[in-house]
């Protein structure tokens, strides 16, 4: 596996050097981003936890990814580093899980709830039997109140419809 640098430049603001790289990996997959920042930590000749890999990337069926590394001044000056990507620099056995953390908290509470959820669940199976033991003799449940029952014959009958007292088309004016 081979490298070279593409792009370099200073940036005195923020106390850091940002280059651009080109790993070249013929047979192999995309390297990770470890081996990517021992890499580039040996050609800047600067401390591994000071070198921070910010992408890398590589065109689908290409031999080379291209890379954008930060190689910060000093402790201070890598402070500034997102959390995140301070992560990701990890192996992956010493990362910190979000998710996992998240799913744990949740999940301690959700343990003591199923208890009186269970409970209420058999307190309310023996009313619903009971109810239905009140329906089944009749065996016709009455419709609910301010709903009348529709006509078997299918369609309903409706009104005409008039506009502010003014008699329908449908209906034949009155000879006097």
């Amino acid at each position: 596996m081979s490298f070279e640098v593409v792009e370099e430049h200073t940036n005195n603001l923020l106390g850091r050097r940002e280059a651009k790289l080109v790993v070249h990996h013929e047979g192999a997959g995309t390297p990770d981003r470890l081996t990517v920042r021992k890499l580039a930590s040996e050609h800047f000749k600067a401390p591994v936890d000071r070198v921070f890999v910010r992408s890398i990337a590589t065109r689908t069926g290409g031999s080379s990814a291209t890379c954008m590394v930060e190689i910060y001044a000093d402790e201070k000056a890598a402070g500034i580093v997102p959390a995140y990507l301070k992560n990701r620099m990890l192996p992956k056995d010493q990362r910190v899980a979000k998710k996992k953390s998240e799913e744990e908290k949740p999940a301690a509470p959700a343990a003591k709830a199923p208890k009186p959820a269970a409970e209420k669940k058999a307190e309310a199976k023996p009313a619903e039997k009971k109810e239905e033991a009140k329906t089944a003799p009749g065996k016709e449940a009455k419709p609910p109140a301010g709903k009348e029952a529709k006509p078997a014959g299918g369609k309903e009958e409706k009104p005409a419809a008039t506009k502010e007292g003014k008699p329908s088309k449908a209906e034949p004016k009155p000879k006097a």
